[in-house]
């Protein structure tokens, strides 16, 4: 049973993002994920103007005429959330953490695809996997999704994004999408992020908070690393100091999207300042204008 207070908190992102999935994405997610595969569905004889490279040669062989195979689109997907339940995304200096931030967006894509009939997975992962639930339908199997991105008590505090694309790998045979939400605070991802996406649709989700790109004067702060728990006093009054921080985030944006571009890895960014909607509907515009 889920708690009370879980369900609640679980319905308020519903609510929130009822109106996303019904009216903002309506239409939208079937046209960009949709018939990204085909199944074999029956053969029949073959006529003037078919592929010969769709001649099945084992039916001919056995019926003595030729005969072709018909495919279909594939109708159902399997839309994997790898979720990245690092100690850094427990940070935020807005109205949200970026974990909360992750949650809700999962929720728009969770919902999206039960609302397509489609089945949704989930795989949480820090140091290394810590929980993963195997694809499946239906609200009740979604609520449970949402409820371990928003509640889940990870036991680890670093980001090993290679080891969660592998996993991905090992457990998901067929073609998924792979929506892959994660601050991407860690390097030597690149080569791991490329074989998955030859595999499967990898979309890679960063999420951003505005103080992790510029400090502001406020004196002297004790900055603790989330991830490594190593503090840090630092003077934020020192100018040279704010631009050579400023300059470092600008670096680490800049490699990351190199990473993605170099991958052929499509990316979506948002940030806990911001509202994210904006963002998501540029993303599936983009792939209509792609798949036109």
């Amino acid at each position: 049973m889920i708690p009370q207070d879980v369900m609640k908190q679980i319905r308020r992102i519903q609510i929130r993002t009822s109106h996303m999935v019904n009216d903002i994405l309506a239409g939208q997610y079937e046209s960009v994920f949709k018939g990204q595969g085909m199944e074999f569905r029956e053969v029949r004889e073959y006529v003037p103007g078919d592929e010969i490279r769709m001649i099945d040669w084992n039916v001919t062989a056995r019926m003595g005429v030729p005969h072709v195979k018909l495919l279909a689109e594939e109708r159902e997907l399997t839309v994997m959330l790898l979720v990245d339940a690092s100690a850094s995304g427990r940070f935020g200096s807005v109205e949200r953490m970026k974990n909360e931030l992750a949650a809700e967006l999962c929720a728009v894509l969770a919902f999206s695809a039960i609302k397509n009939n489609d089945k949704v997975g989930l795989i949480i992962f820090t140091d290394d996997v810590e929980l993963y639930i195997p694809p499946s339908k239906g609200r009740k199997h979604v609520l449970r999704v949402i409820r371990e991105v928003l509640y889940f008590k990870p036991k680890g505090k670093g980001t090993n994004i290679p080891g969660a694309l592998h996993f991905l790998n090992g457990v998901t045979k067929r073609r998924a999408v792979a929506f892959l939400v994660s601050d991407f605070m860690e390097a030597d991802y690149e080569v791991p992020l490329r074989i998955a996406n030859r595999r499967h649709d990898v979309i890679a989700v960063s999420v951003t908070d505005p103080r992790e790109e510029m400090l502001p004067d406020v004196g002297l702060v004790a900055v603790r690393d989330a991830e490594t728990g190593r503090e840090t006093l630092v003077d934020t009054n020192d100018e040279t100091l704010r631009k050579a921080y400023g300059r470092a985030a600008h670096e680490r944006k800049r490699a990351r999207q190199q990473i993605f571009q170099r991958t052929r890895v499509d990316a979506i960014d948002v940030r806990t300042d911001q509202p994210y909607v904006t963002e998501i509907y540029r993303f599936f515009r983009m792939r209509e204008r792609r798949y036109a």
